[in-house]
């Protein structure tokens, strides 16, 4: 009895070519094309998409953490210089998890509104689908019943995707480029809320690509928290300097509560985008 030739492997099954360097080029359209199958097949053509920290946390979960840490330096006679710095970090992570809040009800107030729109699936919230500010995003979608998406990003400390994505709806993207670009495609607006090197890498290129309209769509920019970034970001010193005009901050509007924030996007976002 003749033996059995096994055949060989198609290249498209091929899982040690398509992980190689020569596959790359093969990944990378995955990454492209499979997003938008999902989005099609989601009636998702347009999203509102919310930047900030992974490290804000729910006020109640902060202040557990700064009252566990006091516990730890009232039972010692001197607290180490690492466990003072870590009450540092501590107090300020819950003045900074006002965020937190704000951007829940922000996320649900916008929600809320869009689902009332003739047009189903318009203005989808959108978020990076990991924890803090994407969590926040997310949740308060959640909260109003709507429908959000998490577009997450495998980094060497693990990031997870959190619990208040949409089914089929959560991306696990491996290139940044790929994640930028479905981040952008989609948007028609952006809310910054305070972030470290993450948020202004994803904010400073937003701005770059409107101000050299490589982004020819209205796109609203509010930066959120003025508190937060006019000491982070000096802008005017910027137009000062004579190296950004003064039109180009036209481009962004500072909000500081979830109430403003929502008014001035519907009203932008309908001017834009007409929904009847």
């Amino acid at each position: 009895m003749a033996k059995r030739i096994q055949k060989p492997v198609k290249a498209y099954k091929n899982l040690e070519f398509l992980s190689s360097p020569d596959g790359r080029i093969i990944r990378m359209l995955a990454e492209f094309l499979e997003p938008k199958q999902r989005f099609r097949n989601h009636g998702v053509r347009d999203t509102i998409v919310f930047f900030g920290s992974a490290r804000i946390r729910p006020k109640l979960e902060a202040l557990k953490e700064l009252r566990s840490l006091l516990k730890q330096v009232r039972s010692v006679s001197k607290p180490s210089a690492s466990l003072r710095e870590k009450v540092r970090e501590a107090e300020a992570l819950l003045e900074m998890s006002k965020y937190y809040d704000d951007t829940v009800e922000l996320a649900r107030l916008l929600t809320q509104w869009s689902k009332k729109l003739r047009q189903p699936n318009r203005f989808v919230v959108c978020s990076g689908g990991g924890p803090g500010i994407m969590e926040a995003a997310n949740k308060g979608a959640f909260l109003a019943n709507g429908k959000s998406i998490g577009m997450n990003i495998s980094l060497p400390f693990e990031q997870f995707a959190n619990r208040y994505i949409t089914k089929g709806l959560s991306f696990e993207f491996h290139y940044f480029f790929l994640r930028k670009f479905w981040f952008a495609y989609l948007a028609k607006a952006l809310i910054v809320f305070p972030g470290g090197f993450g948020t202004l890498d994803e904010l400073m290129e937003i701005l770059t690509l409107l101000q050299t309209k490589k982004i020819r769509k209205k796109m609203t920019v509010v930066i959120y928290g003025s508190d937060y970034w006019n000491k982070v970001i000096n802008w005017e010193q910027m137009v000062a300097r004579g190296v950004v005009s003064k039109g180009d901050l036209r481009l962004i509007r500072y909000c500081d509560s979830p109430k403003e924030a929502f008014e001035y996007l519907k009203r932008s976002l309908i001017r834009n985008y007409p929904t009847e």
